[in-house]
């Protein structure tokens, strides 16, 4: 099974919604779509929030697997981003980044189409940006 098939497989967000805003034209590339930059840039920083919340504090990025852009995004689209924590360790946290669109003018908001995933690697750190453990969750 390659790549664009498992991207292809959820038919539906997975996980939390973390962002959802607007692409605006300040966002462009060369040719009018919104870049790629700005998507992993806003898919990284979904990542940092929701690693931020469960390291109750700042938290850095150390990995990201690849990625496959399946459709462009145009200025308008609304854009939404959904995390997934798919596992824990002493101080790093593993989340699943889905990106979806509505695109603009889509009156159907359950009409969403996926753009791309990653899984983001990140770890706790402390006031000094060194490495610091996980607190403890309760029941998880």
């Amino acid at each position: 099974m390659s790549p664009l098939d498992e991207l292809e497989d959820n038919p539906l967000p997975e996980g939390q919604l973390m962002l959802k805003l607007v692409a605006t034209p300040q966002d462009t590339n060369l040719h009018g779509d919104i870049s790629a930059g700005w998507v992993i840039s806003q898919m990284e920083q979904a990542a940092e929030l929701a690693a931020a919340r469960l390291a109750h504090g700042r938290t850095a990025t150390v990995a990201v697997n690849s990625m496959d852009f399946l459709c462009p995004v145009r200025t308008g689209s609304l854009v939404q981003i959904h995390t997934l924590l798919i596992e824990t360790g002493n101080s790093s946290m593993k989340f699943n980044v889905e990106v979806w669109i509505l695109p603009p003018n889509e009156r159907d908001e359950s009409t969403l189409y996926k753009v791309t995933e990653a899984s983001f690697v990140m770890v706790a750190l402390d006031e000094k940006g060194r490495i610091r453990t996980l607190p403890t969750q309760n029941g998880h």
